[in-house]
């Protein structure tokens, strides 16, 4: 009798894993745009990083992504739960901080006679770490749909198996690109089609690096624009029977304008606050 109980019980543990990688695999599909993103714009964070610093910045980050996503899957369980009116606006908060980095970044390309100061380190790391923040809780709530309806075991084990296949499959591709130059140096000092592919290697990576801080800076729009016209019922309305391939500009224009908006606005609060400090320091007229 104890033997059957224990054959039942590995059968419905069998099940149930079953259940949970055939869910799993359906919100990863979903969430696949949104990992490429993910990627181009954490690549492109830690690129620029002195080689012997790249690792030791890479797994930074991706300790920072565990810890991420070890406060949103418990989170977003807890909002879906007990608040989830609050899901949409929190991530639209997320969505215009994305579009404001980005418009940050491209301002910052037209004022090239303007000294910034160099990204140090650490600075790099927590930039890297809120992003992944926003695009991890953006990518739980998408797979958290496809489950919306299960038991709370099922949700909770297909959140944690997509949070850990996300970061491992993440971190471990942009641990790749960031080494692809050394991986070419070192085969470029073989001989015969190794060293061709060496030094192709060597050529190209200058070239993806710059491609992918483009990418990442597009798809902070394209990602921060999509959440908010998810968030606004008549834009979305308009946009979601669009193609994809229509959507997404109409999507990264509104990510343009909603950041130029927020740096505008920062720069004016900036203005007035040191106007007033301005005023404050000055003696009072006798």
């Amino acid at each position: 009798m104890a033997g059957a109980s224990l054959f039942t019980l590995f059968d419905d543990l069998a099940l149930l894993l079953d259940d949970v990688a055939a869910m799993t695999k359906v919100a990863t599909k979903k969430t696949m745009g949104v990992l490429g993103d993910d990627l181009a714009l954490n690549a492109e964070q830690v690129s620029g990083v002195t080689t012997d610093r790249e690792w030791p910045v890479i797994w930074a980050v991706a300790k920072r992504s565990f810890i991420n996503k070890a406060v949103l899957v418990p989170t977003a369980l807890l909002i879906s739960s007990f608040t989830p009116f609050l899901i949409q606006p929190l991530l639209m908060i997320g969505g215009a901080f994305l579009c404001f980095e980005g418009a940050e970044k491209v301002l910052g390309l037209f004022k090239p006679h303007v000294a910034r100061p160099a990204v140090n380190e650490a600075d790099r790391i927590r930039g890297a770490g809120r992003t992944d923040f926003i695009l991890s809780a953006e990518i739980l709530v998408i797979a958290m749909g496809t489950v919306a309806e299960v038991a709370l075991i099922h949700r909770v084990l297909v959140l944690t198996m997509v949070a850990l296949l996300m970061t491992v499959g993440v971190y471990g591709l942009v641990a790749g690109i960031v080494k692809i130059d050394d991986v070419g140096l070192a085969l470029s000092k073989k001989s015969g089609a190794a060293a061709v592919l060496g030094r192709a290697l060597l050529a190209v990576a200058p070239w993806l690096m710059k491609v992918l801080s483009v990418v990442g800076t597009v798809a902070m729009f394209l990602v921060g624009g999509g959440i908010i016209a998810h968030g606004i019922g008549p834009i979305w309305a308009w946009v979601e029977p669009m193609n994809d391939l229509v959507a997404a500009p109409i999507e990264g224009v509104l990510g343009i304008v909603v950041g130029s908006v927020l740096v505008g606005l920062l720069a004016v609060v900036t203005k007035v606050r040191a106007a007033a400090a301005l005023r404050a320091s000055r003696p009072s007229a006798p």
